[in-house]
């Protein structure tokens, strides 16, 4: 009946039909959406918009394009996105693509006690030229993104100098615990904390630096600090022991893999993306110091859009020679390293073939290497956007951490499997061999 119907009838009666659908509306950020649009008019070409402000207000937000089926559907998993931010089949484009408004802004949640109001557009394409008359959308809607399940709870962390969070899953436990550590933005980070504690991890967040009493500057790793952490978490009732695990990246890595090597408690530990040395602080532990390694500063770069990339800075000396590295082979836990092989801010691709080395010429058969092309450095829960480059705390100028968008999404769905599988395998008792 249409053929009868005047174009611009015809149009205004296409978007009254047309309905976006997305489900679930509500989940944590680590799960799929399923994203379809129904009721267009057949072989359609439609935008797809998604949005989201950050606890600054910042905006970030992503659009591809999408051809209608000949009854009128789009379906996501289904169908190529046509351009936008991204092309080809990507069910979750829309989240993994997301750019920021304001250059050189991460999307990092601070309270993961509220989700991500992620904002998904129905529309008809126009060109981004201003003073073009743009058509009312056909259909949006919101979805809420957590970070937190329901159950979870969240302990604030300030006992002796310990200062951090803790995060429990529902139920009596007990549950594998995780030490979490980020790198050189300082602060208290949670999110990757509070999703783990989503899985059934007992994880604590630990600070240390830059939050609350502590020290404002980094000058010297104390080891002990971090053991005082292991043993809070080994002393909690729903923590299961004899030991725990950590999860860490960038200068995180650094202090996990130093734990890992001196502590007892560390069973597991999981390096995202971190040095094989000692970079910039001292390590010191029961009298004992290790000495930063000498860098090369001349061999930072500084790329076509005036971002500095490091990663070279260590070519000269623990690059070339394994003096400077850990004693790795001394640790009596199980690593996972993941690499991102574009990664600019350290040349982790070579640290952890380093690490791995010493282990295999010890006879060491306690590792996994995951190593991923085209993944840059922040390599992050799934469908987390690429944060390629950022402003951080007392670096100028701000930082270039590499990574392509669509290798780096797929290399953070793969690794976060990959890291609970690793934490439940070697943190929770063995119940095949009891049987």
């Amino acid at each position: 009946f249409g053929e009868d119907l005047p174009e611009e009838l015809l149009e205004v009666t296409t978007a009254n039909m047309a309905k976006l659908i997305a489900t679930p509306h509500s989940a944590l950020v680590d799960e799929p959406v399923h994203i379809q649009v129904t009721g267009l008019a057949p072989f359609q070409v439609v935008c797809l918009q998604a949005s989201l402000k950050d606890e600054k207000g910042n905006l970030f937000g992503s659009k591809a394009y999408y051809k209608a089926s000949e009854t009128g559907e789009v379906d996501l998993e289904r169908d190529p996105s046509l351009g936008g931010d991204y092309t080809g089949v990507h069910p979750m484009g829309l989240f993994w693509s997301m750019k920021p408004e304001k250059m050189l802004s991460r999307l990092a949640k601070r309270d993961v006690n509220i989700p991500y109001q992620v904002h998904i557009e129905l529309s008809k394409p126009h060109f981004p030229i201003k003073g073009i008359v743009v058509s009312p959308p056909m259909d949006s809607l919101t979805l809420e993104r957590w970070y937190v399940a329901p159950g979870v709870t969240r302990i604030p962390v300030k006992e002796g100098r310990l200062r951090g969070a803790l995060f429990l899953p529902p139920g009596e436990g007990p549950f594998p615990g995780i030490v979490d550590l980020f790198g050189s933005t300082g602060g208290l980070i949670e999110f990757r904390a509070s999703l783990l504690a989503s899985h059934g991890f007992a994880a604590l967040a630990l600070a240390y630096w830059g939050y609350d009493d502590l020290p404002s500057h980094l000058e010297k790793v104390d080891l002990e600090y971090f053991e005082e952490g292991a043993e809070f978490l080994l002393r909690h009732p729903k923590v299961l022991g004899p030991g725990v695990g950590v999860v860490s990246v960038c200068k995180g890595a650094e202090i996990g893999l130093s734990m890992a090597i001196n502590l007892k408690q560390i069973k597991a530990t999981v390096l995202i993306n971190g040095p094989n040395f000692v970079t910039t602080d001292p390590h010191v532990y029961r009298g004992q110091v290790n000495h930063p390694v000498p860098c090369n500063i001349e061999f930072t770069l500084t790329n076509a859009f005036g971002l500095a990339e490091f990663y070279r800075t260590y070519e000269e000396t623990a690059d070339k020679d394994s003096k400077y590295c850990f004693p790795i082979e001394k640790a009596q836990g199980h690593f996972l390293f993941v690499v991102g092989e574009d990664d600019k801010n350290l040349n982790s691709k070579v640290h952890a073939h380093q690490a791995t080395a010493q282990l295999m010429k010890s006879g060491k058969k306690n590792w996994t290497l995951l190593s991923y092309p085209g993944a840059g450095h922040l390599i992050e829960p799934p469908y987390s956007p690429l944060c390629s480059a950022s402003r951080i705390p007392f670096v100028i100028p701000s930082i270039y951490w590499g990574g392509e968008a669509v290798q780096h999404a797929a290399a953070q769905e793969h690794a976060w499997k990959e890291i609970q599988k690793f934490l439940r395998e070697h943190l929770l008792p063995d119940v095949s061999s009891q049987l």
